[in-house]
């Protein structure tokens, strides 16, 4: 039995808190290994799409618009589950990655270690 609360696709978009530039986090973790692979800012529209769809849509802050993972590296992130945090200011997906999900051609973005004392 889960204990999280679920919501229309409406009432979802209606209880995320965007940014004062319409954006919201979005980690994307492995649903079956839980790796967490990468974080991308989502608007409300490419939100809605990944809903709608199942294939995570992100927003580009660098090319200022929308994109869906895989669509030219063919490194697809098929959605799995969609939960908001507790502040409901951070999105995350529970995706089925195909391929390396950073832009580096890494399996992960999170790859970089501080050194421990």
């Amino acid at each position: 039995m889960s204990d999280l609360d679920l919501l229309s696709h409406d009432a979802f978009l209606k209880a995320v808190r965007f940014n004062d530039d319409g954006l919201v986090p979005a980690i994307a973790q492995q649903f079956d290994s839980g790796e967490v692979l990468m974080m991308a800012w989502m608007t409300e529209a490419t939100l809605r799409e990944t809903l709608e769809t199942k294939r995570a849509c992100y927003w580009s802050r660098s090319r200022q618009s929308f994109w869906r993972k895989g669509d030219s590296s063919g490194h697809i992130q098929e959605v799995k589950e969609v939960t908001l945090d507790c502040d409901g200011d951070t999105i995350l997906l529970l995706i089925d990655q195909t391929g390396a999900a950073c832009h580096t051609g890494k399996r992960s973005c999170f790859f970089t270690k501080a050194q421990a004392d």
